[in-house]
């Protein structure tokens, strides 16, 4: 059974939902809705209580300014809400991607709502010796993109995180008539949150000194992309190593069983 819901929180309204029973986990994305973790969900809830969300100004979840940029600050806010709505805290949290940015922001903005965070691939460019240069490449595709090159944007985008994306599959990706929904959102996190989740740089001596209990993931086919690069670099801050998940970026996605088999003993 799985209840959904809204949240009103400061300057958004949060859609979420729930399956299951037991501790609560909560799995995280950005710019990936609860319809991207809803197989890992079914998998979990077997034994926890899922909690799974949109980010605020993505797909049901709505943002009463669309200009604003949506921060991790601002996301680590609306999942404390959520915690603290739901009273079942404090939680384990999965984030991936920029979902696992939203995760170290509340680790430590309020880690006495999280036990354990598993933060699998965040892109924190900021812990990169190239920084400047990823700072540079991710301008030019987010300026290529709003300039209405779509196709161009994406190239750029995965050139620059070194994942391999052959023009035929991009074009079927991104090219030709689109959901306008998925379009919505690929722009409002082109324009107001790839940067400010990618560039946000994390405070590592308080996340070291965390209570919450902080597991880095990385995928077992991630190797050489910048997302790998940077959770190594943030596991070795930490003075931890990098557990290796199922599959690359999306391996959630992919093979949630495999996944949620690795995950599983890690929520504590």
């Amino acid at each position: 059974m799985i209840t959904t819901t809204m949240l009103d929180v400061p300057g958004a309204g949060l859609h979420y939902e729930v399956r299951g029973t037991g501790p609560l986990v909560l799995l995280v994305g950005a710019p990936m809705d609860a319809m991207a973790f809803a197989p890992l969900a079914e998998q979990l809830a077997a034994d926890h209580t899922v909690l799974t969300t949109d980010p605020r100004g993505i797909n049901r979840s709505t943002v009463a300014d669309r200009d604003q940029d949506s921060t991790p600050q601002l996301r680590a806010a609306d999942l404390a809400h959520l915690i603290t709505h739901l009273d079942a805290g404090p939680a384990a949290v999965f984030g991936s991607s920029g979902g696992a940015v939203s995760t170290l922001a509340l680790v430590q903005a309020r880690p006495d709502l999280v036990h354990t965070a598993i933060v699998h691939e965040p892109p924190l460019v900021q812990l990169l010796d190239e920084r400047d240069t990823i700072r540079a490449q991710t301008e030019d595709y987010v300026a290529t993109y709003l300039a209405g090159d779509v196709v161009g944007a994406w190239r750029k985008f995965f050139a620059a995180a070194d994942i391999t994306v052959p023009d035929a599959v991009l074009e079927q990706m991104v090219g030709g008539e689109r959901d306008p929904q998925v379009v919505a959102d690929e722009r409002f996190w082109f324009e107001h949150e790839m940067r400010a989740s990618d560039f946000w740089e994390p405070d590592l001596a308080v996340l070291a000194a965390s209570p919450s209990r902080i597991v880095v993931g990385v995928g077992e086919q991630s190797a050489g992309q910048v997302c790998a690069r940077t959770s190594a670099v943030l596991a070795g801050a930490l003075g931890t190593e990098p557990v290796v998940f199922p599959g690359d970026h999306t391996g959630f996605v992919d093979d949630p069983e495999g996944f949620a088999a690795r995950l599983r003993p890690l929520l504590g």
